[in-house]
């Protein structure tokens, strides 16, 4: 029997003035995504706030859902969407993250990215990413996902629905405060 491989992106929604603000605006359900490696989210990446309460410093890490900015939220809306990918698609995805990992501090927060989003103006910075721009940089150079759009006007809804489109799985949709207890029992 073959093994199988999977990445998850996981899509969320705080309560922070930005979230609300593209929430309202674009009315999209989910305004941040992240990657990740493993079912758990052990392994999971993206960009955003360095301190959970400071968002004019924000970079590439290592999200925890019970850490930083998710864990200071009563209520975290979310999903969690499973796509299974071939061998090299995953290999392809690893490999890419494990280098935004090894060189971190090179790596910033597109602040500029996200005005020009909600603009629709069409630029990209070399080592600056948006969360929803690192998503699909990885999916797209991974070759799981090619959108046709420009990196920073890719926003989360957008991976969303196309992702769903393509086969990807929600296997987790609520509050994902409660994620672990759930997947833990699945």
């Amino acid at each position: 029997m073959e093994e199988k491989y999977f990445l998850y992106v996981v899509f969320t929604r705080t309560a922070t003035t930005i979230s609300r603000l593209i929430h309202h605006v674009k009315n999209d359900k989910y305004t941040h995504a992240s990657l990740a490696l493993d079912r758990e989210l052990n392994y999971m990446y993206s960009f955003g706030r360095k301190y959970a309460r400071n968002p004019f410093i924000a970079r590439f890490k290592h999200e925890h859902l019970e850490k930083g900015l998710f864990k200071i939220q009563k209520t975290l809306p979310g999903a969690v969407m499973e796509l299974e990918v071939t061998k090299e698609q995953y290999y392809k995805a690893k490999s890419i993250i494990d280098k935004f990992v090894a060189n971190r501090e090179i790596y910033k927060y597109n602040y500029l990215g996200l005005v020009h989003c909600l603009l629709q103006n069409e630029v990209s910075y070399e080592n600056r990413f948006l969360c929803s721009e690192f998503v699909y940089y990885v999916l797209n150079d991974s070759g799981i996902l090619h959108l046709n759009i420009a990196r920073n006007l890719v926003r989360p809804m957008d991976l969303y629905e196309s992702l769903q489109k393509r086969n990807g799985r929600i296997i987790y949709e609520g509050d994902l405060k409660h994620f672990y207890l759930k997947a833990m029992m699945a």
